[in-house]
């Protein structure tokens, strides 16, 4: 098989894993704090039929492979209901968490086993390190991108339970205009500035971790 396929194929299903427990992550923690949405919906499962979003899970992938060398996406957004939370305010900021805290975690296994896989020096194993490889590349464009502060990735529900509430309130009604300003800055390139620096910084945090 053509290696670009396989590369296509290796990137979109380490994709779906990452987005997965990045979503199950967060209907995890909110049924944690009393909101049972994610479990009734059914979202609380590793089966990704769940999870998929045509567009963000398979489209938007294939488009940014050919176009940047790396398939990039998302999962349907798992639903929480914030009036059955104990404390709305507090419990939203562990809940967009634990996304990117999973992420994290996933990116943390894959650079330890390429860290373990370099240093015995098994050519044999050069498939499970290439699909490590293709493993911490997603999930640290995946911290980086939910942790930008712009609504309602992730980064700025954890901003919003921190603001002082009428900040909060202020800030949260960006939300429905989100997806418009981050297309803007993402053609105007100012993406690259918020983007970046996140990118760079957890991944000065894993190597330290790990090496």
């Amino acid at each position: 098989m053509d290696s670009m396929i396989i590369s296509l194929i290796v990137g979109i299903v380490t994709l779906i894993f990452s987005v997965v427990i990045h979503e199950v992550a967060h209907g995890a923690v909110a049924y944690y704090f009393g909101d049972s949405t994610a479990k009734v919906n059914g979202r609380l499962t590793l089966n990704p039929l769940p999870h998929i979003d045509p567009m963000w899970t398979i489209i938007m992938p294939i488009i940014f492979f050919f176009s940047m060398g790396t398939p990039f996406g998302g999962a349907k957004p798992v639903p929480v209901n914030f009036f059955n939370l104990r404390n709305p305010k507090r419990d939203m900021i562990f809940i967009s968490a634990a996304g990117p805290l999973a992420n994290f975690l996933l990116a943390l296994i894959s650079l330890f086993t390429i860290a373990m896989l370099s240093r015995v020096g098994f050519e044999s194993l050069h498939g499970v390190k290439s699909v490590m490889i293709a493993l911490y590349r997603i999930n640290l464009l995946l911290i980086a991108f939910n942790l930008i502060p712009i609504p309602p990735l992730d980064g700025s529900r954890i901003l919003i339970g921190i603001l002082p509430s009428g900040l909060a309130q202020a800030y949260s009604r960006l939300e429905p205009y989100g997806f418009i300003i981050i297309v803007a800055l993402l053609f105007t390139g100012l993406l690259h500035y918020l983007y970046v620096p996140l990118l760079s910084m957890v991944n000065v945090l894993l190597h330290m971790i790990c090496y």
